[in-house]
Order: C-alpha cells, then sequence, then structure tokens
C-alpha cells in the first residue's frame, strides 16, 4: 500500500482540479463588506486522460466556484468557495468546500508596494483529488507604479489524507491600466509537482494569459486565453471572473 501511495504521489503532476485562474493582488473587501466572485474556465484542448485514476480528463470541461468573501478588518478577510466541475459528457461533478484566510497590507490598492498571505484549507472531492484534504499557502507581493503592476504568488499546495501529494505553483501578472477602469496584461500559471521529485519540464505545466480587466453593468471582470507552453499543459484555456461587492 505505501509502494502504490509514493508510485501516485510520483505520476501524478497535479493532485487536484484547477477551478479558480486567478493572481491575487492583495485587495479585500471592506470591513463588514460583503463580495461575491464567480469563477469559470473552459479546456478547450486539454489532457484526454485523468491526472490520476478516478479523476476526470481536463479535456473539453468546464471548472469554476462560487466564492463568497467578507471582510473583517482593513487587513483581513475570510472567504469561503464550492468548486465544481462538468466534465466532457456534461457530468457536474461537485469538487468539496474550501475555506480561507486572508492577510493583507491594509488598503493596497493605494500602495505602490503591497503584500498579503491567503491560506486556504480545502475538503476535496474524489474526482477532484487524491487527498481529501488540501492545505494552500499563497504569498502576495506586488508593485503598482505609473499605470503598471507587477503581482508574483508563489504558492505551494499540500495534500492530506491520501498519498501526500504537493506541488510548488507559482503565478505572475503583469499588466497596464489603459484608462476606463481598463487593464490590460499577461499571466502567467505553472506547477512543478510532486515537490522533491519534480518531472522534466515538458512535463511541467506552464500556462499564459492574455488577459483584460474591465467593469461591465456594475461588474467587476477579468477574461483570459491561455495557451500552454509544454505537453504537460492544457493546450487552450478561457477564463472569466465576475465580482460584485455589496
Amino acid at each position: 500500500m505505501w509502494l502504490l501511495a509514493a508510485t501516485l504521489s510520483l505520476i501524478s503532476p497535479q493532485a487536484w482540479a484547477v477551478d479558480e485562474i486567478q493572481v491575487y493582488n492583495a485587495e479585500i473587501a471592506n470591513p463588514g463588506q460583503f463580495t461575491f466572485q464567480q469563477h469559470l474556465n473552459y479546456v478547450w484542448s486539454g489532457s484526454a486522460n485523468p491526472d490520476f485514476p478516478g479523476g476526470f480528463a481536463s479535456n473539453r470541461t468546464l471548472n469554476g466556484t462560487p466564492e463568497f468573501a467578507y471582510g473583517v478588518t482593513d487587513w483581513y478577510e475570510l472567504g469561503f468557495y464550492a468548486p465544481f466541475a462538468f466534465d466532457s459528457g456534461g457530468t457536474f461533478l461537485p469538487g468539496g468546500v474550501k475555506l480561507r484566510q486572508l492577510f493583507v497590507s491594509p488598503h493596497a490598492e493605494q500602495r505602490k508596494v503591497f503584500y498579503g498571505l491567503n491560506i486556504e484549507l480545502s475538503w476535496q472531492s474524489a474526482r477532484f483529488s487524491l487527498d481529501p484534504v488540501g492545505l494552500e499557502f499563497r504569498p502576495i507581493l506586488g508593485l503598482r507604479d505609473r499605470g503598471w503592476e507587477f503581482i508574483v504568488n508563489p504558492i505551494v499546495d499540500l495534500g492530506f489524507g491520501g498519498p501526500g501529494s504537493s506541488a510548488f505553483a507559482p503565478a505572475a501578472r503583469l499588466a497596464h491600466d489603459v484608462g476606463g477602469d481598463t487593464w490590460l496584461g499577461v499571466e502567467y500559471y505553472s506547477s512543478y509537482s510532486p515537490v522533491g521529485a519534480i518531472p522534466p519540464i515538458d512535463q511541467q505545466q506552464h500556462t499564459i494569459f492574455a488577459v483584460t480587466d474591465f467593469k461591465l453593468l456594475g461588474l467587476d471582470v477579468n477574461f483570459g486565453l491561455g495557451f500552454g507552453l509544454t505537453g504537460g499543459s492544457d493546450g487552450v484555456v478561457s477564463k472569466i471572473i465576475l465580482g460584485k461587492a455589496f
């Protein structure tokens, strides 16, 4: 049994489905304010094989999560997620639940240098992960000046209760304010997994997205089209995030 668990840990480059494609920018809800975001991403061209036994293939899947958040202070926010997916056959797959705590530099949107830390605890369904419990640590490091912003999220994902998967998944964003509450930029997402036995680069996940952020009908919108850079990445992925503060 131990040998099987170790083998699964080594052959699985990703032990959970990707329901959220976002670079965190340290902006949070105001104290006493609720926010809602709907994350959706569709894999137009992806793997025809599951990442692990009992999982589902990424090709032609719709992945997403509704996200509810509440601003506790000007530096602390609580969040709740309910990930889901529709596989290529249209079957609905519940992903479990996630709880997060986000600590940031206050009023990050007004700062040239900002930072934070997101800690996320997940209870994951068997179709989404070999590990029923997941833990994410997402540091946030950012610089914003002269209409430009550069943000890095050096993410560490850990799994518990199964083979014990792990991943170092750095993400980054470079964007420019073109006016009218509109930003244009690029975002980069990657995954090096498992930590300690990182596979060759052609089996790693590296994806680049062209993105835009704008406001529409009172909603904050982030839209992007991504392209895989390696054989271990999904080929073409689109994403959209719709947000509203209450």
